[in-house]
């Protein structure tokens, strides 16, 4: 129609296809957060130890690292879906030039 505005992809797309991308992209980024962040934890645990020159235990990073690994799985987990579904709104909300080659 040459009176309405053109309807942006996001807007062309049914409220079902959004559901089901959110969903799929939200369970991946939270194993992928849960996984990262428990990580980052160990890696400062081992980095707390050596600055606090706490005791060593054979054959594990930290004797704590299990605290550090839960803190950063929950936030983690957290944080990376929220990251991402940030920016998916951005490029949803953003309007696509078809002049761009």
């Amino acid at each position: 129609m040459a009176g309405s505005p053109e309807r942006s992809p996001a807007e062309r797309r049914p409220p079902s296809e959004l559901v089901a991308r959110n969903v799929g992209v939200g369970c991946v980024t939270a194993i992928a957060g849960l996984f990262s962040g428990g990580m980052v934890g160990v890696l400062i645990s081992k980095i707390v130890a050596s600055i606090t020159h706490a005791p060593k235990c054979t054959g594990l990073p930290t004797c704590d690292w299990y605290k550090y690994a839960a803190v950063g799985m929950l936030v983690g987990v957290i944080t990376l879906p929220l990251l991402t579904f940030m920016r998916l709104r951005r490029g949803d909300a953003g309007t696509t030039n078809s002049e761009r080659g």
